[in-house]
């Protein structure tokens, strides 16, 4: 919430983001490109995969230069430093749970007043995906602290950040269904936890994309490895920290 404290429009900005990027996408990619979204309104495909996307990156860049933004208060107060990237993916819910609010709202708009070419509508893995939200959060934590860590000590990383964030972007189907990737790069593009996540996330929502028990076992276990190597080091940097900046 601190980000928008001065802002005019606030936390509606929670909405226009992913709203904004839904209409990009679907003029440049679903109009020009004329890449399909499996027969779904390119509004309801689109965000039903930035809103996932968007916890994940709050967690992930969010918290990648940790150390460098809060190195004022390192150098002169002690306290748990886990407390700062913990925090931010919590206060993340709020933007995320704001989000799926306003898609619930669309998905009614298009479900009941809106013709559409093929049916679409929630399925049973909509159950499981509170449980994937964690996981979510776990991953992109981990890859923050481990992204923290490297800005610590240098700093080119800190122009890297953004940038491995939309290249993860663009690996994982937002913009595109999995389907549409060829057959013989699915396993190599699968190796992306966040891919299985998405494709579930959709799945559960729309009935779109799929959801394969192996792949989710896979990013489960991916985020748990990445958040608790994150952590040890996290902590290693943290009692040095000040030597650093």
């Amino acid at each position: 919430m601190a980000q928008y404290k001065q802002t005019i429009l606030g936390p509606i900005w929670f909405v226009l983001q992913p709203l904004f990027l839904t209409v990009v996408f679907t003029i440049i990619f679903g109009t020009f490109a004329q890449i399909p979204t499996e027969g779904v309104p390119p509004l309801l495909f689109y965000n039903s995969g930035l809103i996932i996307w968007g916890y994940f990156l709050v967690c992930f860049t969010g918290n990648a230069n940790t150390f460098v933004a809060n190195a004022s208060i390192y150098g002169k107060v002690y306290y748990p430093r886990l407390i700062n990237p913990l925090a931010n993916c919590i206060s993340g819910l709020f933007g995320f749970s704001i989000q799926l609010t306003f898609f619930i709202v669309y998905y009614l708009i298009y479900k009941f007043y809106i013709p559409t070419p093929e049916p679409f509508g929630f399925t049973w893995s909509l159950a499981i995906l509170p449980l994937l939200i964690p996981v979510v959060g776990a991953l992109g934590l981990g890859l923050g602290l481990w992204m923290s860590v490297l800005t610590a000590k240098y700093r080119d990383f800190c122009q890297i950040t953004a940038f491995l964030g939309q290249a993860l972007m663009y690996a994982t189907p937002i913009i595109y269904p999995f389907s549409q990737i060829p057959p013989k790069y699915q396993f190599l593009a699968s190796l992306n936890p966040m891919v299985s996540i998405v494709e579930a996330f959709r799945f559960g929502l729309l009935g779109k994309g799929s959801f394969v028990p192996g792949q989710i076992l896979y990013s489960i276990l991916f985020a748990i490895l990445i958040l608790l190597s994150g952590i040890y080091f996290f902590k290693k940097t943290a009692k040095r920290v000040v030597d650093y900046l």
